[in-house]
Parts: structure tokens; sequence; C-alpha cells
């Protein structure tokens, strides 16, 4: 089960972690996760150049370590990257000092003070021990592209219904959501500008709200 859209209870009990950037101007923030892999990375890629648009890429160590190239890639085309962990751990089910040096072995990898928990789970104490180090990024909009019980189609309604300035959207460059997230992430993005929206990188030196 998972939320299409945050519901606004929840960002409050964890006002520690970030779900979306108030903004006053119509700009929506378009993170992946899982990369980076072949073919997925290359076309999301692919798709952000044809749209004249930028995004985040939380990745996972050891993609990145198995695909050097295309991390370069994402970078030398200004997009930002994020952590990911090493191997896209479950917080929930690992106790804390495992988490945490999960993490940090996956820094050694990609250089970044943005981490997002896979599966968006990670405990309070978890997410209190990386605090110094990192911007904990959540969401408040997802795509579904992972779902194999929704069509391609439910996953652009996904992201339109929802979408609101300032939001953070994930959709995910792995092998599991290539098909979805192919057909909806162009579709996304037409649709957004045409509604006046501009695509922005998550500030690498974003703080929780609490912290504004």
């Amino acid at each position: 089960m998972y939320f299409k859209k945050t519901p606004d209870f929840l960002k409050p009990i964890y006002k520690d972690l970030i779900w979306d950037i108030p903004t006053s101007n119509k700009e929506v923030f378009i993170t992946f996760d899982d990369g980076p892999v072949a073919p997925a990375t290359h076309d999301a890629l692919d798709i952000l150049k044809e749209h004249n648009a930028l995004a985040t890429f939380f990745c996972i160590g050891d993609n990145v370590q198995r695909n050097p190239e295309i991390f370069e890639r994402i970078l030398k085309e200004g997009h930002r990257v994020g952590n990911h962990s090493l191997n896209h751990l479950n917080g929930w089910k690992y106790n804390d000092f495992s988490y945490v040096k999960n993490v940090l072995e996956a820094a050694q990898r990609v250089p970044s003070r943005l981490f997002r928990p896979p599966y968006g789970k990670i405990k309070r104490s978890q997410a209190a021990a990386l605090k110094k180090r990192f911007a904990v990024i959540m969401w408040d909009v997802i795509s579904g592209d992972f779902d194999h019980k929704i069509s391609k189609e439910q996953c652009v309604e996904n992201v339109m219904s929802n979408v609101e300035p300032g939001s953070i959207v994930v959709f995910h460059d792995s092998h599991k959501a290539w098909e979805k997230m192919t057909y909806a992430l162009p579709i996304v993005l037409t649709k957004l500008r045409e509604a006046g929206y501009s695509f922005g990188l998550i500030p690498e030196d974003i703080q929780p709200a609490t912290d504004r």
C-alpha cells in the first residue's frame, strides 16, 4: 500500500523529513529512485533533455559502482544526485547502526547531502542519526510506475491529479518501472509545462520546515 498523495497529517508528525518545498512559484521537483541502470536511466535522461527539464536522481550505491558512466551522464547533463542507500535497505527491518553504516557507505559513491530512504521506510532514530549529515527527502506525489497492478495511464493521472506548487514527485529509473515510466514521464512533463510549471532541482542546502 502507498499514498499517491502524502496526507497532510503525516507531515507535522514527521517534521524532520522533507515532504515538499514551499514556493511562491509554479515549480515542481521531479525525482527518480533506484538507478542508475540501463536502459531506464538513459531513457529518463533522454526524455528530460527533450523537454528541457531537470530532475534529482536518488541513486543506489551498488548501481553507481556497476554503471559509473550512467552516473556521470546524470551529472554532466546538469541534474542533481542523492543517496538512496548502498543496496536499497528497508529501514524498518534494520537496526540503526547497520542502516546508518549502509547509507554512509553509499555516500562514498554518491557525493550528496540529500538522502531518500528506500520504500520511504525509516525509523525516527535512524533519521535523527542521519540528520547532521543529510537532508532526508521524502515526497508528496508518487506516480506508482513501479506498481504492476495499475496502468501506465493511471501513473499519469496519479501525478496530474495531485501535483501542486512545491510538490516533490517520484518516478523510478528501474527495470521494474521502465515501461510505465517511459510512457508517463513525457506526458506529465508536457502537461505540467502547459499548466505553467517549471522544474527545479532539490537544493543541496535544504532544511526541514522546523529549521527553515
